[in-house]
């Protein structure tokens, strides 16, 4: 499986099939597994040591026996569930040590799965399945460790108990529990494939369910503007009654749990034997009592696996989701060992043609060359694909045909970490996290002091802004920066990119937010860091375009001319109409507005 990075998580897991998935996370903790299994065992042993010392003291009265003959056996009964107590504690303990530590290491597994992926992965999968993978499809990988599997090998230990200890009674005496367990797990297996593909439904429907609220909830301002608040409620109210239906059906075939049935025949058969071997003389009256206390030993299985069983199988099923995740293969590796030089800044598209799907390019054989140090601006309409020259630059993705390189060195042949660390892009959709002002500017250069930040702030004219927050640089932002003007986020990220210093500046339309006063001084500031490193600039201000000692005219994915800004306005028609669309705007902006 290629990855764009592999999370180093310090241990490997088998990713074959869910079941060989599930186990290899259960071996990662011998220890917890054995005392859980320990304490399983012995609580269904003590469990059973009850009925055979309550036997004993039955005939002893029966015989005449008082308070001091049955005295030994109140005392055994006394000790032993003191002891079972104690070893429930170990059990309960590690099981829910051992649950515990699989959500966790299932977690972050898969967390670093989803981080390896490439963007052609993360552009076809919403957000909220996504969400409810990491949270809830594990959370329930806990939940069937703990109760689930902690219930299932305890009960099965009581499942035993009958067979192993009756035949002391009397031989025939097995009969009834042999019966009830063939039985018992014909039922279970029928059960458990009836449900399973239910509890599949499930996980599936609430995964759509949490895909669509997360999908409202972020373009919450879209659906606002457009009033469009009662569809969007029908259509998640549609998705929720899904999401009941399935579990009403869960319900449905947990209500006719065969097993219930099962117990009290048992029980009345076993009873029915145990008196008429009384009663042609083979066994005492305390043999009966002990036999009917071993038989209701099924009562903890047959009433406990129900709700395990169910949290079994929707754990697996989660399990299932989690490893389609991991499994996905993307089309991006990081090629470690691959190329790690410095670099010069040098950048060649040699007829390249990609596209985001298959039979569908947006870019058709694109070929220019970019000089390390030299500034380049790619102008164009809207959908022509400057975006995209961007993000075969860093190898956000990879081309479909032709070559991208940097330095001379196709893109695929860098190390991807090597690559990406010396390329800074600052988009038009600017994201921040939701951590202080000082951590998003330095989130490309971790080790960068506070005074370095301030320096980068300034240099982006974000310094002055920042400081009239009451906690200034301490401030937290909102998420994606929502509590910023667009403007702000944009000045913010320009700073994040100075601070991390990259020998590759790619600029898309990244002062479109920013007034004009601004705007000159970032320029400014922009020219000023754009000395002696390759900065890409896409953008439709004129300012920025005429001072570029490049300019590339893309027209529908494809480079329709090349040159220097008076060359281009002389001998190309698509650049004179690029030109005449937005010169006047910024002419009519810089008239003075009349009076009177």
């Amino acid at each position: 499986m290629s990855s764009e990075f592999v999370a180093q998580v310090g241990f490997k897991t088998n990713h074959a099939s869910a079941l060989r998935f599930i186990l290899s996370h259960i071996r990662r903790h011998p220890l917890v597994g054995i005392l859980m299994v320990i304490g399983a065992f012995s609580n269904a042993a003590l469990a059973a040591a009850v009925p055979y010392f309550i036997g004993i003291a039955v005939n002893t009265v029966i015989n005449g026996g008082g308070m001091a003959e049955v005295m030994p056996e109140v005392i055994a009964i006394i000790l032993s569930q003191l002891l079972r107590g104690a070893l429930q504690l170990m059990r309960n303990f590690s099981s829910e040590i051992f649950a515990q530590r699989i959500e966790r290491d299932v977690r972050k597994e898969l967390y670093g799965s989803l981080l390896g992926k490439s963007m052609a992965f993360h552009d076809l999968q919403p957000v909220g399945e996504i969400m409810a993978r990491v949270t809830n499809d594990v959370r329930e990988m806990n939940l069937m460790m703990n109760p689930g599997m902690n219930l299932i090998i305890g009960s099965g230990f009581f499942l035993l108990m009958p067979v192993v200890a009756s035949p002391g009674l009397h031989p025939a005496l097995v009969l009834t529990p042999i019966i009830f367990l063939t039985v018992y797990f014909i039922a279970q297996v029928r059960f458990v494939r009836t449900l399973n593909p239910i509890t599949q439904g499930v996980r599936a429907s609430f995964g759509r369910m949490n895909a669509r609220l997360a999908e409202t909830l972020e373009g919450l301002q879209v659906v606002k503007g457009a009033a469009r608040e009662q569809q969007e409620i029908d259509h998640f109210s549609h998705l929720t009654e899904e999401v009941r239906n399935y579990s009403v059906q869960q319900g449905y075939v947990e209500a006719r749990y065969i097993p219930f049935l099962l117990l009290g025949l048992a029980t009345f058969a076993g009873l029915v034997h145990a008196i008429y071997l009384y009663q042609i003389g083979l066994i005492d009256a305390g043999r009966i009592v002990a036999y009917t206390g071993l038989l209701f030993l099924f009562q903890f299985p047959v009433f406990t696996s129900l709700r395990s069983l169910s949290q079994v199988a929707l754990g697996y099923a989660g399990a299932k989701r989690i490893l389609a995740i991991i499994n996905t293969e993307t089309d991006l590796d990081q090629n470690k060992g691959g190329y790690t030089e410095p670099v010069r800044g040098a950048i060649t598209f040699e007829q390249v043609t990609f596209g985001y799907t298959d039979g569908n390019p947006v870019l058709h054989d694109v070929s220019f060359e970019v000089y390390a140090g030299k500034t380049v601006a790619i102008v164009g309409q809207t959908g022509s694909g400057k975006s995209t020259i961007t993000k075969l630059i860093n190898r956000t993705y990879d081309v479909d045909v032709g070559r991208v390189m940097i330095d001379d060195v196709d893109v695929r042949d860098w190390d991807l970490a090597a690559l990406r660390s010396q390329i800074s892009i600052i988009e038009q959709d600017i994201f921040l996290f939701s951590r202080s002002i000082a951590d998003n500017i330095r989130f490309g250069n971790q080790d960068a002091t506070l005074e370095q930040v301030i320096e980068a702030a300034k240099k982006a004219q974000a310094h002055d802004f920042i400081t009239s927050f009451p906690d200034g640089y301490n401030t937290i932002v909102g998420q994606r920066g929502v509590t910023l003007s667009g403007g702000q986020r944009q000045r913010l990220a320009i700073a994040r990119a100075f601070l991390a210093d990259p020998p590759i500046l790619i600029l898309d339309d990244s002062t479109s937010a920013i007034d004009s006063a601004t705007e000159d001084r970032i320029q400014q500031a922009i020219w000023a860091a754009s000395k002696g490193r390759t900065t890409i600039l896409i953008t439709h201000r004129l300012s920025q375009i005429r001072w570029a000692d490049h300019i590339i005219v893309l027209r529908r994915g494809r480079v329709v001319a090349q040159g220097k800004h008076d060359v281009l306005l002389a001998s190309s028609e698509a650049y004179r109409r690029i030109f005449a669309r937005y010169e006047a705007p910024e002419k009519s902006a810089a008239l003075p507005v009349p009076q009177g």
